[in-house]
């Protein structure tokens, strides 16, 4: 599928190169999975969008305009993925100062086993205070970096840690793991970004614990899976040179959360 873009609603608009995105980096997104042309979730990514441009000071566009938006691309383009991009406009001098609205609907990838490869974090606030901890913004450089490290490596992503080793997320998904039946995962308050698909995947199993952990105990773990809006509920088959085997309990997690998604 060819990618609809639309820029303040208009599909004939662009976004300069003086703009904050471009230059500076400087706004915030979502990305929301269409199921049919239906969107899971919306008003629930409406809202954290909302949240991450507070904590820029970005002023947003209407929230009404921006529904219309994400639902007309998406019910053009089916089973997709639909990323809104809310910018601060001009960068430099002389630039046009208003910031702009891309809204951007494009093919999801193939949702399958992923292996990860453990990279310390010193960028992420990892419990530490922090005005922009847990808000979706577009620097995602520092992020991105780790998952071309963790190519290098052989695998697929990272598996983002603090200084001290504690398993913080994915440079774009959550992470959990089961041990004897145990669904754990990470607490916001390590300031992981609160993900929608986490968010149903503990709507869908209740007894998912939140708790602190290091890769150490991560690794003696029986299952890993990851979440996110792209990757949904995937199994973790490796971390470094650990391997796991999809478990019983990653994949009645993932069922759940598919019937959710049918709902």
């Amino acid at each position: 599928m060819k990618p609809i873009v639309l820029v303040d609603g208009h599909r004939d608009a662009q976004v300069p190169a003086t703009d904050s995105s471009v230059l500076r980096g400087d706004g915030c997104f979502e990305a929301i999975r269409s199921y049919g042309g239906r969107l899971f979730r919306l008003d629930p990514h409406l809202d954290r969008l909302e949240r991450s441009a507070a904590a820029l000071d970005l002023p947003m566009p209407d929230r009404g305009r921006i529904a219309a938006w994400a639902e007309e691309v998406a019910a053009e383009s089916g089973d997709s993925v639909v990323r809104v991009v809310i910018t601060r406009g001009g960068a430099i001098p002389g630039a046009p100062g208003d910031g702009r609205c891309v809204v951007i609907a494009h093919d999801a990838s193939p949702v399958g086993p992923v292996t990860l490869w453990p990279v310390r974090a010193p960028w992420h606030p990892a419990g530490r205070e922090w005005e922009l901890a847990g808000a979706k913004t577009i620097s995602y450089a520092a992020n991105l970096a780790a998952g071309r490290r963790a190519q290098k490596h052989g695998a697929d992503d990272a598996l983002l840690l603090s200084d001290d080793g504690t398993v913080l997320e994915g440079p774009t998904f959550a992470v959990a793991w089961c041990r004897d039946g145990e669904v754990m995962t990470p607490p916001l308050s390590l300031g992981i970004l609160d993900s929608i698909t986490r968010r149903a995947v503990l709507e869908v199993w209740p007894d998912v614990i939140e708790k602190t952990d290091v890769l150490e105990a991560v690794l003696e773990a029986d299952e890993v899976f990851v979440m996110s809006t792209v990757k949904e509920v995937s199994p973790v088959v490796a971390i470094g040179d650990k391997r796991f085997e999809p478990g019983p309990v990653t994949r009645e997690v993932h069922q759940r959360f598919r019937a959710l998604v049918g709902q």
